[in-house]
């Protein structure tokens, strides 16, 4: 039983720590890949907001190339609901 506690003790620290340095190493990628050099314009996909309407189910705005547009997200794929010229970004309030 005491032999069975030392592993206990000894290998959830390193699980916990494997999981944190995954979750660190993801993250790390993927700001690294995600970013293209030379782009002038930065990024061109933004998320602008997300609702759930169900489970399962989202709508999304996104924007780009200077357009928004509203999709609608299942557990099937994506479809196009709509599309607007961008707004400009207007701060939330805070309450």
């Amino acid at each position: 039983m005491l032999e069975y506690l030392l592993r206990l003790a000894l290998l959830l620290p390193v699980l916990a720590g494997l999981i944190w340095g995954s979750l660190w190493l993801t993250r790390w990628l993927q700001t690294r890949l995600g970013q293209t050099p030379g782009a002038g314009g930065g990024r061109q996909l933004q998320l602008i907001e997300t609702s759930l309407i169900a489970p399962g189910m989202k709508l999304a705005v996104v924007r780009f190339r200077d357009r928004e547009i509203l999709l609608g997200c299942t557990r099937q794929g994506l479809v196009r609901l709509g599309e607007a010229p961008a707004t400009a970004s207007v701060p939330a309030e805070s309450e």
